[in-house]
């Protein structure tokens, strides 16, 4: 089997899919213990990859400001890394710049992105077919590899294990509410009615960004449970790792919080409306189950979501 010694794996899309990234992570060092492996992130990512104990560094890429500029600061630092591989879970041309013009000596990517002719090693990434993303992810280093698909995994730390023990002084369950897509997220008097059915005396914490207080406080004033905290905006993804892996069950969207459950083999319902499991991109733990409406002949109406809902009546949101 080749060796590998300087490894760069890039996936530079939604944060979803850079918490996805982490089973090449895993895999690669299995494969090679004693190598360095880096990842290369869209900015705002970065910090689900704090301390990770199998890569040397986390790159990320700010799209935001400055984005061409940035891309070819990170270029000059991919090309003077030495990288001996660079593995691009990305299919959009930046990823594809970054990678084909690394130097490695080993290159594999996907055959949609516009510089796979400069690739070593290209698999056409197909939506659908019984495969999860993460084993689509898989094939970029099946030649040598092998079959055997990883979890992905993150790993938070002491600090966030300890930031969050005191919410955890008795049964609790967390729910991640919110999604960027509108017909991907549960409506707001689903999660209260979801409320009401947990028992009074377990805590019901409900977690996202910054943006999502207000929709987090609407579910909270809504709902008659008692025990109900808002805690969005509060806590770092990692944190929010650490909560959920010790929580009865997480409750949460076809969005990034199902694959942060995933991540640490924590318990999760996740709710598919718009979208469907058989996209690829459904829960990886070992206690999981997915709700949704079956037999309903507009959906899935999109591999993404959509900001109303196409149809206009909503009807794949009738899961509670």
């Amino acid at each position: 089997m080749t060796e590998y010694k300087n490894i760069l794996i890039i996936q530079t899309a939604f944060i979803g899919d850079a918490i996805l990234a982490s089973s090449l992570v895993e895999k690669l060092h299995h494969l090679y213990p004693a190598s360095s492996i880096t990842i290369l992130v869209r900015k705002g990512n970065e910090s689900i990859y704090k301390q990770h104990p199998f890569l040397k560094e986390t790159l990320a890429w700010n799209k935001k400001e400055n984005k061409f500029i940035n891309l070819f600061k990170l270029l000059y630092k991919i090309r003077t890394s030495g990288y001996d591989c660079v593995v691009n879970c990305h299919r959009f041309a930046s990823s594809g710049l970054l990678a084909g013009f690394s130097g490695a000596r080993h290159i594999a990517g996907y055959k949609q992105n516009p510089f796979s002719f400069l690739f070593n090693y290209s698999v056409k990434h197909a939506i659908g077919g019984g495969r999860h993303e993460t084993e689509r992810y898989n094939q970029l280093i099946e030649d040598f590899s092998g079959k055997e698909v990883y979890k992905p995994k993150l790993y938070p730390t002491k600090q966030d294990f300890e930031s969050t023990e005191n919410y955890k002084t008795s049964n609790y369950v967390c729910f991640a509410p919110a999604s960027v897509w509108f017909t991907k997220q549960l409506p707001p008097e689903k999660w209260g009615h979801l409320s009401n059915t947990i028992p009074s005396t377990t805590i019901i914490y409900l977690l996202g960004g910054e943006q999502d207080k207000v929709l987090c406080e609407k579910i909270k004033i809504s709902s008659q449970h008692q025990n109900i905290i808002n805690l969005a905006g509060k806590l770092s993804l990692l944190q929010s790792c650490a909560l959920i892996k010790d929580a009865q069950m997480t409750y949460v969207n076809d969005s990034a919080p199902l694959h942060l459950a995933s991540s640490v083999n924590a318990p999760v319902t996740a709710f598919f409306l718009s979208t469907i499991p058989a996209f690829g991109f459904g829960p990886l733990s070992d206690n999981s189950t997915i709700k949704e409406v079956l037999n309903l002949k507009c959906r899935p109406c999109g591999l993404h979501g959509h900001k109303t809902c196409p149809q206009k009546h909503f009807k794949c949101s009738d899961l509670l």
